[in-house]
């Protein structure tokens, strides 16, 4: 695994219910920049977006913001960064910061922080590009999402090996510590069907 030079942490445009959400977001990026790491996230300074761009920028830490010019009006541009990059669409942005990224930390957030740790998790798994995905599952937010994966795994539709592949601690230092250690799996996407033995 090479180095880590840049996580992009996926976070919700709100807040959240409860007030760890944002102790969690600002404790992963004070980490990071304590390590050197820099922070790409969508761009925001609102909700855990904001939380985790002020607490980088605060630490001394690299924040590259990736922001479409559609969202302007709600994801409000964050002043402070390092670099705000404009794009024009949200297909642009996701690719843009995996681009930047070395690997990737959804902390809670809501359908679109879904989708995107899903989307990076399934870039991993056909070998689109060869970086770790995780969860901070602070206070148990993905253990249903957990579930599921391992649903999906015992039904057949998820070889153990790339649910694996996904990352999962409540700590943000130790799931640092993984993401650094972390080594690719190289594991067929597809399963062959059975040959029939002979007669």
């Amino acid at each position: 695994m090479p180095e880590l030079r840049r996580v992009c942490p996926y976070a919700g445009s709100s807040p959240g219910a409860d007030p760890t959400y944002a102790d969690a977001a600002a404790e992963v990026s004070r980490a990071l920049a304590g390590r050197g790491i820099g922070v790409v996230y969508g761009g925001a300074s609102v909700g855990l977006m904001g939380v985790l761009a002020d607490a980088a920028m605060d630490a001394g830490g690299e924040v590259i913001g990736v922001l479409p010019g559609a969202l302007g009006s709600r994801e409000i541009g964050h002043p402070g960064l390092t670099r705000l990059e404009l794009v024009e669409t949200m297909h642009e942005r996701k690719a843009r910061m995996a681009e930047l990224s070395d690997a990737f930390i959804a902390l809670p957030g809501g359908v679109g922080t879904l989708e995107e740790v899903v989307e990076a998790l399934t870039w991993t798994m056909l070998g689109i590009h060869l970086k770790p995905v995780a969860l901070l599952n602070v206070r148990g937010y993905y253990d249903a999402l957990e579930d599921f994966l391992d649903g999906a795994r015992e039904q057949g539709f998820l070889k153990p090996e790339h649910r694996a592949l996904l990352l999962s601690d409540g700590d943000p230092t130790t799931l640092i510590d993984r993401l650094a250690a972390w080594e690719p799996v190289h594991a067929s996407r597809w399963t062959p069907p059975e040959t029939p033995s002979a007669a």
